[in-house]
């Protein structure tokens, strides 16, 4: 977790100063650009002090150790379905979604439909057919 840690340490530490910067460039006069760049600072503070805590608890990956080797981290990483196109009609269910925000909620409602039914396919897809567990 030390490299997710420091990711998120160094973006916090890049917003931090654009925050002041762009506070002094607009005189402190915008105040929705200060909150969204301070609550953006937020975030990363909070996701790099989870990070950091989770980190201090596990051990340590074999993507933390300076000298790891590519053999380190072989193995199993979960079980993975070999191909599905289940994804690709809950991303088309949630653009039709999305499309129903701007043009009405008939076609949100019919959208969102289409998302349960292919979520719910995504979700229990590994207990039939051919790739069953």
């Amino acid at each position: 977790m030390r490299v997710e840690t420091k990711l998120f340490t160094y973006l916090l530490a890049f917003f931090v100063p654009v925050i002041f910067i762009y506070g002094f460039w607009t005189k402190w006069t915008e105040p929705i650009g200060v909150t969204a760049l301070t609550l953006t600072a937020g975030l990363f503070a909070l996701v790099s002090f989870y990070f950091w805590m989770t980190g201090r608890k596990l051990p340590l990956r074999p993507e933390d150790n300076v000298s790891g080797e590519i053999e380190d981290a072989e193995g199993d990483y979960g079980y993975f379905v070999a191909s599905s196109w289940t994804p690709l009609w809950l991303a088309l269910a949630g653009a039709v979604m999305f499309a129903g925000l701007a043009i009405g909620w008939w076609l949100f409602i019919i959208g969102a439909f289409f998302g349960i039914v292919a979520l719910v396919l995504w979700v229990f897809e590994s207990f039939s057919g051919e790739y069953s567990i």
